[in-house]
């Protein structure tokens, strides 16, 4: 479960306060496919940063119950230096897991990677694609309550792009609350159950996904 309470964000610029979340109040339930509609600046990433904890509101109050996992930087936290196998354990420790569970999954996700012997190579030496793919490999064989993704992830080429459509679907089926936030309405009406619209930092709609949409197409 999710709750905000007169959320609120600002950030400090050159002295001043500047609004990035007016005071929001919401409430997400279990089985919610939430989907987060505005345009670029309208505040859906502070929103996102404070779901996933990594911001902390500058009033209200935040009530997020339940394990949660983050898609926003899937490479956030990646080691340039170290192999491809020592970074499963730094980012699966900045995932909150401990080194015993990234241990039992480590098998896994250096199969579901498809690196073979660059496992062991420092990430450095890796294509985008590569670093892509364990990124994803890494942050996906979480089993989380609340999922939160800012756009649907692209990985890699074809083969490994159905591949990971397909343990995203299987994510999403084991997921508890779906966060997420895109600029494509096919895959809003086609993922989420519920929308919300942001402008300048403010909540203009909550509620049905296609009105959610058309109030969008108003501004």
């Amino acid at each position: 479960m999710i709750e905000f309470h007169n959320v609120h964000k600002t950030y400090r610029v050159a002295g001043k306060d500047i609004p990035a979340l007016h005071p929001t109040s919401l409430r997400v339930e279990s089985g919610q496919v939430f989907g987060l509609i505005g345009h670029s600046g309208a505040g859906k990433s502070t929103l996102l940063r404070v779901l996933t904890r990594i911001y902390i509101p500058t009033s209200g109050k935040a009530t997020i119950e339940g394990r949660v996992s983050s898609l926003i930087d899937i490479s956030l936290g990646m080691d340039q230096e170290s192999s491809g196998r020592e970074n499963i354990f730094i980012r699966g420790a900045l995932l909150g897991q401990s080194k015993k569970e990234i241990q039992k999954q480590l098998d896994e996700i250096i199969e579901f990677s498809e690196l073979g012997q660059f496992i062991e190579m420092p990430i450095r030496t890796y294509s985008s694609g590569m670093s892509m793919r364990l990124a994803f490999a890494i942050s996906t064989v979480l089993k989380p309550e609340i999922l939160i993704m800012d756009e649907w992830l692209s990985v890699g080429d074809e083969h490994f792009t159905n591949k990971a459509e397909g343990r995203m679907n299987s994510l999403l089926e084991k997921t508890e609350i779906l966060i997420l936030a895109s600029h494509s309405f096919d895959l809003i009406k086609k993922t989420c159950n519920r929308a919300l619209v942001l402008q300048h930092g403010s909540v203009v709609f909550d509620g049905d996904v296609e009105a959610a949409i058309g109030c969008y197409h108003q501004l």
